[in-house]
């Protein structure tokens, strides 16, 4: 019987559910009219791109920008920076094979951290004249400037200056500069410390190419990243570091573009 009973519950018929679905009407049109035209985002490439005071938001800018994640040749270097007994947050960006990294530590890192008599001193004004008038002293005072005290003490290279603008930083760093963020100002610090592998110049060894530069890749993959970096200026350039091979596992590096929509 419960055979019976099993096939019979199978093969009778059974109601649809009722789902309770319910047409809109006119009005409900106009709303969801009134919702289509709502403004839209405003595209990536017409966002203001000013620099933050904030380091944070800043850096992280900066990461989406480049790809950091897999991008293998775009270095951050984040450190403190001693300033008047005060400490700053700070990084630093640049591509690695552009630039000369003895004159990065030396000129440029070194003396940001480097704690002296100078960067520590608890004065935050500099007296510029003293006067005495009725018997009592008057001094003239500037007051302490982050910007000009970092540019004219703490960064001895010979080529430095200062932008706000995200666009133009990143014309400079993908030229071979490093960029320098502070917390607290919306000022950065492009630094000229270039040491990229450039071809010397000799007598032409045949006439294959008769106009252009007469580059080629050579054996060192870091060079010929350099290289291409030079030729495309866009921080929308990715490379991607990967390993080939169980027992060499040689190092090959793939090469993308990216291009927002």
């Amino acid at each position: 019987m419960k055979i019976i009973n099993n096939l019979i519950n199978l093969i009778k018929y059974k109601e649809a559910p009722d789902y309770n679905f319910i047409l809109p009407d006119a009005d409900a049109d106009q709303d969801s009219q009134v919702i289509n035209n709502s403004p839209e985002l405003e595209p990536l490439e017409n966002v203001s791109e000013n620099v933050y005071p904030s380091i944070d938001v800043n850096l992280e800018y900066v990461k989406v920008k480049y790809n950091t994640l897999i991008n293998s040749d775009i270095k951050i270097r984040s450190f403190y920076i001693n300033a008047k007994n005060k400490q700053y947050k700070a990084f630093l960006l640049y591509i690695d094979g552009m630039i000369d990294s003895n004159s990065i530590n030396k000129f440029v890192i070194e003396p940001l951290m480097l704690k002296n008599s100078s960067n520590t001193s608890n004065s935050e004004q500099n007296i510029i004249s003293t006067a005495v008038t009725n018997n009592a002293i008057v001094r003239r005072v500037k007051r302490f400037n982050l910007i000009d005290y970092i540019s004219e003490c703490l960064v001895p290279q010979n080529d430095v200056s200062t932008s706000n603008k995200f666009k133009d930083i990143f014309q400079k760093v993908n030229a071979g500069m490093s960029a320098l963020f502070v917390d607290t100002i919306d000022t950065v610090f492009t630094i000229d410390a270039k040491g990229f592998e450039k071809r010397s110049v000799s007598p032409p060894q045949n006439e294959i190419i008769i106009r252009g530069p007469q580059e080629s890749f050579v054996e060192s993959i870091r060079t010929n990243t350099s290289l291409l970096r030079r030729l495309v200026n866009n921080e929308n350039l990715i490379i991607e570091d990967m390993s080939v091979g169980t027992v060499s596992s040689t190092k090959i590096r793939c090469m993308l573009f990216k291009k927002y929509s």
